[in-house]
């Protein structure tokens, strides 16, 4: 009996490339943020249901969340909050990106975008969505150029929409390497739909007005 692979038990490894930016106002630029942890640093995204990522260098304590407006970086300094054994969140007071989550999973070839950010860089590329039996969750055919760069994993990926809009379908959480008919291939894994509701779950009360918080260095 075959046994189905649980993607999010995979070590990390992801990446990224160029994303175009606005400048010059304080607009937010892309959801796609990075996380600095004790151990180092990976990425996440901001969605209308709060800050997710995997976790990957860090479980428990404090992080930095560094997001990108027109103007540049802010950084928001923050606990992290457990939302699964695979999925991790953050509270913070400023309002950042607000993209949709999608519970629709991507169909077997559709064209989907990875976003990701390095050295303070936005990147962006497409690749295919996979699906497999043997495998619990979404694969992506490796996009050509793609690095192995494990401070990337967590990066976003999202299907676009009309007018420049995307919505998040999963986080890079690294690669698998799948054999049939004798030969090997190689997918980025994907933490997609399946995991994303538990976000949803967990913030049920993001809906909730919050107490005004008074900070100058917001507008």
């Amino acid at each position: 009996m075959r046994r189905r692979i649980s993607l999010l038990r995979l070590a990390p490894l992801a990446a990224a490339v160029l994303l175009t930016a606005c400048s010059g106002t304080r607009k937010l630029v892309d959801p796609v943020v990075v996380i600095t942890t004790r151990n180092g640093m990976e990425l996440g995204v901001t969605t209308r249901s709060g800050v997710v990522f995997t976790g990957a260098t860090a479980e428990r304590g404090e992080i930095e969340i560094e997001a990108w407006f027109g103007d540049g970086p802010t950084i928001e300094r923050t606990i992290i909050e457990p939302v699964s054994d695979e999925l991790f969140t953050a509270e913070i007071d400023i309002v950042l990106p607000s993209v949709p989550i999608s519970f629709d999973e991507p169909r077997d070839g559709e064209s989907l975008q990875l976003m990701g950010r390095k050295d303070g860089a936005r990147w962006s590329m497409s690749a295919r969505a996979k699906t497999d039996p043997r495998v619990f969750g979404l694969l992506l055919e490796i996009p050509s150029g793609f690095p192995d760069d494990p401070d990337q994993v967590g990066a976003g990926v999202f299907r676009r929409l009309p007018e420049h809009r995307h919505e998040l379908v999963g986080l890079v959480v690294g690669k698998i390497q799948l054999e049939r008919d004798g030969s090997a291939q190689r997918y980025l894994a994907v933490a997609g739909p399946t995991e994303l509701w538990r976000l949803v779950a967990h913030r049920r009360d993001h809906l909730r007005k919050k107490p005004f918080v008074y900070r100058e260095d917001i507008l």
